[in-house]
């Protein structure tokens, strides 16, 4: 017995390329903590504090700062992406074969 022919389902969707949030923040918190031992470590300093001492507090600024510019960056690309999207039309398919169940 042949199976029902069912009339293909048309939806119209919108397209959209997001960023990720988390990749954003973590590069942003490395690129702060690069800086952050640029200016603690490759720059003279104050005798009377000790570099890792001076890194940890720069570490801190810089790498909070640099997850919070990753965070506007992720904004800004997610703004713009909200003005680019694209409209499309899906079509669903049948499946050709019937699912059994066991997952072959």
């Amino acid at each position: 017995m042949p199976p029902e022919e069912t009339p293909a389902e048309r939806r119209q969707v919108t397209v959209r390329r997001a960023p990720k949030y988390v990749p954003f923040l973590i590069l942003g918190a490395l690129v702060g903590v690069a800086v952050a031992a640029v200016v603690a470590y490759a720059l003279p300093g104050d005798e009377s504090f000790e570099r890792g001492s001076v890194f940890g507090f720069f570490l801190v600024t810089f790498g909070a700062g640099g997850a919070i510019l990753g965070a506007v960056t992720a904004l800004l690309l997610d703004r713009w992406s909200v003005r680019h999207q694209e409209r499309a039309v899906v079509e669903a398919v049948p499946d050709s074969e019937p699912d059994d169940g066991t997952g072959q």
